[in-house]
């Protein structure tokens, strides 16, 4: 099998930049978690089961990179933001301790889970997964990664800002899941490797937004993210 050769190209997801580095993050698999904010799970109608955390996942050819504008989805009336500090794994890990789990940590950065909520609330209400609502194009937008040595996890503020006003904003610590045990947790059933990213979830006051609106994303410590929205796909 390793003599064929390909039929035709297909995308590859992009490399993200590092603060400090000339080599780019090459992406593999992009893993999210839902419902880590209290306050956000409430504004959802939901409640948090503190039992575990759960997943859902985006295409790595999804990947976004601030400052690039995103085209308004198709299919969805109501396209949503989501703030998130991402976490990319550095060292592949299985089955790791949370006591061991962040030495698998290369670094982190903002990022956007952008949402076709109108279709999430229809995928609900039929008991079916979330797919065509999480894991389209452009989907997963993302800043420079900061190196794990120089930004570790802690109250630090997480804001989003729609053509300058402010819509979202939590700390970090009001996480249901801390860091570690999300990376734990998520290796009892993936062997995490270098390249996967895992976004942690976002804090109250999601909403819609339209072509031509501007996000502007932050995590006190790491670079900020921007972000245009276009005309509609």
């Amino acid at each position: 099998m390793s003599s064929l050769s390909p039929l035709f190209p297909v995308p590859s997801s992009p490399l993200i930049p590092v603060a400090g580095v000339s080599e780019g993050f090459p992406v593999h698999r992009i893993f999210c978690v839902g419902r880590n904010y209290a306050a956000h799970a409430a504004e959802m109608g939901n409640t948090i089961d503190r039992a575990a955390p759960f997943y859902f996942t985006k295409p790595p050819t999804g990947l976004v990179l601030s400052g690039e504008a995103i085209a308004y989805p198709p299919g969805t009336e109501d396209y949503h933001h989501e703030i998130e500090l991402v976490v990319a794994i550095g060292q592949p890990v299985f089955k790791v301790p949370v006591e061991q789990a962040m030495a698998a940590v290369y670094g982190y950065a903002v990022g956007l889970d952008m949402t076709r909520r109108d279709l999430q609330q229809v995928a609900k209400d039929k008991q079916r997964p979330w797919d065509i609502a999480k894991a389209f194009e452009q989907s997963a937008v993302i800043g420079e990664i900061t190196a794990a040595d120089a930004f570790t996890p802690g109250n630090q503020r997480i804001s989003l800002a729609v053509n300058g006003a402010l819509r979202q904003e939590g700390r970090l610590d009001e996480m249901v899941w801390s860091v570690a045990e999300l990376v734990s947790h998520l290796s009892h059933y993936y062997h995490l490797t270098p390249g996967d990213l895992i976004y942690t979830g976002t804090p109250s006051g999601v909403g819609a937004v339209v072509s031509g609106d501007v996000l502007t994303g932050e995590v006190e410590g790491l670079s900020p993210i921007s972000t245009p929205i276009g005309p509609k796909a």
